[in-house]
């Protein structure tokens, strides 16, 4: 007996036009799966955590290979051992994670403790740099105030070398952040921007342009990225535009400071421009065109062998393009795009405004370099001496970026959803020893049940919070 038509069993037929019916096999995912398959992972509680570890973590992998593949050869032809420069980075790269460690497990008033003392040292250090450059201007010895020696952007005190306009980056995103949390609302107010926000800054910026402009563009990125978020009115922008411009151009026809105007001549005829003004620029180009599409393979680039100026910081980029090809840079310019996304929903999700306002910061202190850096290498902007974060060579620029990457880690694990994770099934004692404590609970994310209304976690966070009713006591 056969089903009547329109029953049940009738489906849409597998039957070929000149054969019998084929079994209907499991669909080829296409890529609505695999957008559902990366929403789910991303609706995690703590995706935003793990995909910030897991994108610093590849970076710091791809910059500690292309260290040693830059350096190998040329470490060699001087006489010292090929793993030289390798071991700095790799001790650089430890004393940062024990950074990453320490700032990961900071609760949020200790940031804002320590903000005003962190700037004050990161200003005495860039004024004693700045002063030790002036005194020996035009003098045959080396640069040195005491036992402090200046090499550089670098202070030299015994074996400790160090650069502090890293520290600089490190100390305005949190006294910057404080600073505009604890004024709230008034921030839309001339006055309240002038004291003590734009002189402190000002400053700063002047004692890290003298020495280093680029570092000084990426701390104006910081301070204008802060400002848009916090609020601020547009007409403040604009004038800030027109005095960053100014101030821009004073530092870069600076007296004593001629290889800048060098570099932006460079940068707008390339063709016709000194030879060895042009030299690095031109050998960058050549580093890329000979990479190709996949690059000559990992350690077999040319270009670097003292060829590229600086092939292992600043030109790195030049480097991973011969080498690694399109397919290599492509691979470092998603990354940072993903340390971008993974940044900016960290900010998003917090449950408070310095945290907020810190994330932002931090993330476009990494992305903004990361433009400027690559921009200089392939001729959109001026080289302006940066290096590329987590990648180049440079043992002050690591550590502090781990630190902070570990601040914005414990930002990360204090989101709503993270934190209940965290409290629902919480890890060994063990663990929490030597990784990190259980972030704390906002009030603002208490359950509806709990005693009270939702209020605020910081009564400074400039957001007021929600009256509580007065309840009646009932009388004996």
């Amino acid at each position: 007996m056969t089903d009547a038509p329109g029953t049940a069993h009738d489906g849409p037929s597998d039957r070929g036009a000149d054969g019998p019916a084929r079994p209907a096999g499991p669909r080829a995912p296409g890529p609505a799966v695999f957008v559902s398959a990366v929403r789910g992972l991303l609706e995690r509680p703590l995706a935003s955590y793990y995909l910030l570890l897991a994108t610093v973590g590849l970076l710091l992998v791809i910059g500690l290979t292309m260290v040693f593949s830059a350096t190998a050869v040329t470490q060699y032809g001087l006489g010292h051992s090929p793993y030289s420069l390798l071991v700095q980075q790799l001790a650089a790269a430890g004393v940062g994670l024990i950074a990453f460690w320490a700032c990961q497990r900071l609760p949020r008033r200790t940031y804002r403790a320590m903000a005003r003392l962190l700037l004050m040292i990161s200003m005495a250090l860039l004024a004693m740099l700045d002063l030790i450059i002036l005194l020996s201007a035009g003098t045959a010895s080396s640069p040195h105030l005491g036992p402090i020696q200046a090499s550089g952007l670098w202070l030299n005190v015994g074996p400790v070398v160090l650069q502090p306009s890293e520290v600089a980056k490190f100390a305005l995103v949190i006294w910057g952040a404080d600073v505009l949390v604890r004024k709230g609302e008034r921030i839309v107010e001339w006055r309240e921007l002038m004291n003590p926000l734009f002189p402190v800054v000002g400053l700063l910026f002047v004692l890290v342009g003298y020495a280093d402009l680029g570092t000084m563009l990426v701390l104006l990125t910081i301070f204008v990225g802060m400002l848009f978020v916090a609020g601020v009115r547009g007409r403040v922008f604009g004038v800030m535009l027109g005095v960053a411009l100014v101030g821009v151009m004073g530092l870069v026809f600076a007296p004593g400071k001629g290889y800048r105007i060098d570099r932006f001549t460079a940068f707008l005829d390339p063709a016709h421009c000194n030879q060895d003004d042009c030299f690095q620029i031109k050998q960058g180009w050549y580093a890329i065109a000979h990479g190709g599409w996949f690059g000559v393979g990992l350690g077999d680039g040319t270009l670097k062998w003292n060829w590229l100026p600086e092939a292992h910081n600043d030109f790195i980029f030049a480097v991973i393009a011969e080498e690694l090809g399109v397919v290599g840079c492509v691979t470092v310019v998603t990354l940072f795009a993903v340390l971008a996304y993974a940044g900016f929903r960290i900010a998003r999700r917090v449950p408070d405004n310095f945290r907020r306002l810190a994330a932002s910061a931090v993330t476009l202190w990494f992305v903004g370099q990361a433009l400027i850096n690559i921009g200089g290498v392939i001729r959109l902007v001026p080289v302006t001496g940066l290096v590329l974060p987590f990648i180049s060579h440079g043992g002050s620029a690591l550590v502090v970026s781990l630190a902070a990457v570990g601040m914005l880690a414990s930002f990360a694990r204090t989101e709503p959803e993270a934190a209940a994770a965290l409290h629902a099934r919480p890890s060994g004692k063990w663990v929490q020893l030597l990784w990190a404590p259980l972030p704390a609970i906002a009030r603002s994310n208490r359950p509806r049940d709990a005693a009270g209304p939702p209020e605020p976690e910081h009564p400074a966070d400039g957001v007021p919070g929600p009256r509580r009713p007065t309840v009646p006591r009932r009388r004996k």
